[in-house]
């Protein structure tokens, strides 16, 4: 009888539990409807390579667009947001594979941006390949792989636009708004989870192209360096040399040289963020036109000679157990900087 009374009071507790909790949901959908805010529920996200070394702050602000800071905070402080299952600082740097639990909150409507139909007619015309749910384009420069940070528009963007297919069309890797060249986006996402599994396994050649400042001494192949990635809450990345960073090796080439300029075949062995640009600049060789890492002294010679880029371009991709490779020519301006 005991026994009885005991589930009986187990069962009814559970059961207002559950009930307080639709309520409170219901509630909560009812004011965002009325504020024109969207209620998300629950969710987790699985740290990628992009917030790898990440403060969790700062990858929440990037994540969570439009919710205020305060909020975002308060998530944290409380203990709401969870990283394999336990409570963190703001400051916590993530790791890849960990798991974030982001607790139910709203959204701020953003108005989806538009874009100009030059812009859509110029990334269609861009397009190089579109096969079994994957596309590849030669990305111009200046054109952000994708919006946030203070753009409204971004490749995945346009690309979404540009056909009804395209609607549900997601990155596969990223390149730096000002580097042109090969980027390969699905369709799918089974697709998707192949391509970055290559990816992570180091099954996939990657080539650029860059022009830098100097002649590249023909002894250096290989640069292994230790970079650390910062990601602010302005959402503006950038990486260092530093102990504390993970390794980054990037083979090299000469193809071209003079006895300013030296145009470089650069292989990457490992993807870190700004690899290419941080090595070389290191090294005291910067790329041309490379506003964040490069001279100013040296970009300002030769915009003067023309050059209203940074000279790196994606120019080759190959996913070597798929059968799978995508190139790109670099502009002429690479060689002729050069003559």
């Amino acid at each position: 009888m005991l026994l009885f009374s005991l589930n009986k009071c187990l069962f009814t507790l559970f059961l207002t539990t559950y009930i307080l909790k639709y309520h409170i949901e219901l509630i909560f959908k009812r004011m965002n409807k009325e504020s024109n805010n969207t209620f998300k529920a629950v969710s987790t996200y699985i740290v990628d390579e992009e917030y790898d070394g990440v403060r969790l702050d700062n990858c929440l602000f990037n994540k969570l667009k439009g919710v205020p800071k305060s909020r975002i905070y308060s998530m944290i402080r409380k203990g709401e947001v969870r990283i394999n299952g336990s409570r963190s600082k703001p400051e916590f740097k993530l790791e890849m594979g960990q798991k974030i639990r982001i607790p139910p909150h709203n959204l701020k409507p953003i108005k989806p941006y538009k874009p100009d139909n030059s812009v859509l007619k110029m990334v269609k015309e861009k397009i190089v390949y579109d096969k079994d749910h994957i596309l590849v384009i030669d990305k111009p420069e200046g054109l952000a792989s994708h919006g946030g940070s203070g753009l409204k528009l971004g490749l995945i963007e346009a690309v979404r636009q540009i056909d009804k297919r395209f609607q549900n069309a997601q990155l596969v890797h990223r390149l730096d708004k000002d580097t042109s060249g090969c980027i390969v986006l699905t369709l799918k996402k089974s697709i998707l989870r192949i391509l970055n599994e290559e990816i992570r396994e180091g099954n996939v050649e990657k080539k650029y192209l860059a022009v830098v400042s100097g002649k590249w001494p023909k002894e250096k192949k290989f640069i292994n360096l230790k970079l650390k990635k910062n990601i602010l809450s302005s959402g503006e990345r950038k990486v260092n040399v530093s102990e504390e960073g993970k390794d980054s090796i990037t083979k090299f080439r000469i193809l071209r040289t003079n006895e300013n300029l030296t145009l470089l075949e650069c292989e990457l062995i490992t993807g870190r963020m700004h690899q290419i640009r941080v090595q070389v600049n290191n090294e005291g060789f910067p790329i041309v036109g490379d506003l964040k890492y490069g001279t100013k002294k040296i970009n300002d010679v030769y915009k003067e000679k023309g050059v209203k880029r940074m000279l790196l371009h994606s120019t080759k991709i190959n996913f070597i157990n798929l059968g799978l490779t995508f190139k790109s020519e670099a502009p002429k301006i690479f060689y002729e900087i050069l003559t």
